[in-house]
């Protein structure tokens, strides 16, 4: 990171955050006071902790348009223009991605500006006076979890990363911090971050006025992923435990639900925005306000393609959000998250799937799709399913099969055991491994956890078998042959590997 790219963070680090309620909008900008003078009050941390909420939004961070990082760069999504934008966001599915590339830098400023919006919160912390120390404790954790979650993208998309934990003021401090360190160390600061959030006196569910703010179970939940992750991602002399880890920390936040089984919980309801902020297996969501021109949700309208109006009252003339013929056909019959998730558009410039799993076609969006859909980043299907996978490679297959089951059932699938007697389902699916990675996509898909899976199922090598085992037919122009180990990681944006090419190394391959 240059000093310039510091800079500019840091002077945005105080952003306010949009959220589903008027007394929670702030809407007011800080960065008039230099931050240095800025933290008197306890109402000067929170407006700079919802600025490092807001952060999380921009779809060059991780909000609902930042498919292009992830979803797109897995088996789910694409594009078959490799034209616009000098062919840039292809090269992100052609698996042709060229460190140049602007929109992998715009990505990794945006990550790390969520980062120094954290860590500007977290030193002012220190220099207010709290009436309460619990309301400190709470605006620590969840900073802490913001930065938690976006050093998790971070590590899985690069690997070795620069690990800033404090505000950088000089150009001292930037060139001391510009080298990239090993991902394990990188682990460690997250699972640090992240304990602190479980063991904070954060409620374990938000009320209806706080939602989209940190819980409890948000923290058992990521903090649970991260494990599984280490021990699928990292040395393997460590597994078990990191395995044990992911168990409790899942656990603690599976059963801390609200609700039973999860059938009880229609699947359509878990993303109709009337029911956003009452719905029990929503952990974890970037809140937009529907109707509003700066913080509505644009996700429904930009999915939908020509002459369509199931997501929206406004008309669109592109092809819509791109489902792979690949996930097309993953889907089994009958599977009713297929007919909720995507639909054939008709029209004669697309004749296409487009994506439907977001919707908001109400008087209240409008003509302009100002929508009121929710960016979901956790909830309790996607714990259920990493429980499942934990529990598989535990050697506890039973417990595993009814975790997929749950899910399954209110899918209105077949039960595991009954599925795998079928020909086209064993075929496809000949472990229960398989099996969970293929629940995880039907069930997850257009959510941006497919490629973070693939990592975690996957070593590099299995990887590149798996992808290059399908039909290219499948992924129209996007050249699947181009996919090798080096598309593990991301490579080091040009200009981040210029300013110290020995500390700041660029990835294998690139």
């Amino acid at each position: 990171m240059t000093y310039k790219h510091i800079s500019a963070l840091c002077l945005l680090a105080l952003l306010p955050l949009a959220s589903c309620k008027d007394d929670f909008l702030v809407q007011t900008d800080p960065n008039s006071v230099a931050t240095s003078d800025y933290f008197k009050t306890e109402n000067d941390v929170f407006v700079a902790l919802n600025g490092a909420y807001q952060s999380l939004r921009s779809s060059n961070s991780i909000g609902e348009g930042s498919g292009l990082f992830s979803e797109e760069r897995s088996d789910n999504t694409g594009r078959n223009d490799n034209q616009s934008n000098a062919g840039e966001p292809f090269q992100f599915n052609d698996f042709s991605l060229l460190p140049s590339n602007t929109n992998l830098k715009t990505h990794w400023l945006a990550l790390y500006q969520c980062i120094t919006r954290t860590n500007q919160v977290l030193s002012g912390i220190e220099t207010v006076a709290f009436s309460k120390p619990e309301t400190k404790a709470q605006y620590s954790a969840e900073a802490k979890f913001i930065r938690a979650l976006i050093y998790f993208h971070l590590v899985r998309k690069w690997g070795d990363v620069p690990l800033v934990t404090k505000p950088l003021t000089t150009a001292d401090d930037v060139t001391a911090s510009t080298f990239r360190e090993k991902k394990e160390k990188v682990y460690e600061q997250i699972v640090a971050d992240l304990t602190e959030v479980t063991t904070s006196p954060l409620p374990d569910h938000q009320p209806l006025a706080s939602k989209g703010r940190v819980s409890k179970v948000a923290g058992y939940a990521l903090l649970g992923q991260v494990y599984l992750t280490m021990a699928t991602t990292l040395d393997a002399a460590n597994r078990t435990a990191n395995l044990n880890a992911a168990k409790t920390n899942l656990t603690s936040a599976y059963t801390k639900r609200t609700f039973g089984a999860l059938k009880e919980i229609p699947y359509a309801d878990v993303f109709d925005v009337a029911k956003k902020s009452t719905n029990p297996e929503i952990i974890f969501q970037i809140v937009n306000k529907q109707g509003d021109i700066n913080y509505s949700s644009s996700i429904a309208a930009n999915n939908q393609a020509q002459g369509e109006t199931i997501n929206s009252l406004r008309n669109n003339t592109g092809i819509g959000g791109n489902v792979t013929p690949d996930l097309v056909k993953e889907y089994e019959e009958t599977d009713l998250r297929k007919d909720f998730s995507i639909k054939f558009a008709n029209a004669a410039t697309v004749k296409d799937y487009f994506i439907t799993k977001y919707r908001d076609a109400s008087a209240a969006a409008g003509t302009n799709g100002y929508g009121g859909n929710d960016w979901i980043l956790i909830r309790y299907a996607d714990v259920m399913l990493m429980l499942a996978e934990v529990n598989l490679y535990l050697g506890d297959e039973a417990s595993a099969v009814s975790l997929l089951d749950q899910v399954r059932e209110r899918a209105g699938m077949p039960k595991y055991e009954v599925a795998r007697t079928n020909a086209a389902y064993s075929s496809k699916f000949p472990t229960l491994k398989l099996a969970i990675l293929h629940e995880r996509r039907v069930e997850l898909a257009f959510e941006n956890h497919r490629w973070f899976d693939l990592l975690r199922f996957f070593t590099p090598a299995e990887l590149v078998t798996y992808i290059r085992a399908k039909s290219q037919a499948d992924f129209g122009v996007a050249k699947l042959s181009n996919f090798g180990t080096k598309d593990y990681y991301y490579p080091i944006p040009f200009d981040e590997n210029k300013l110290n090419p020995e500390k700041m190394y660029q990835n294998p391959g690139y």
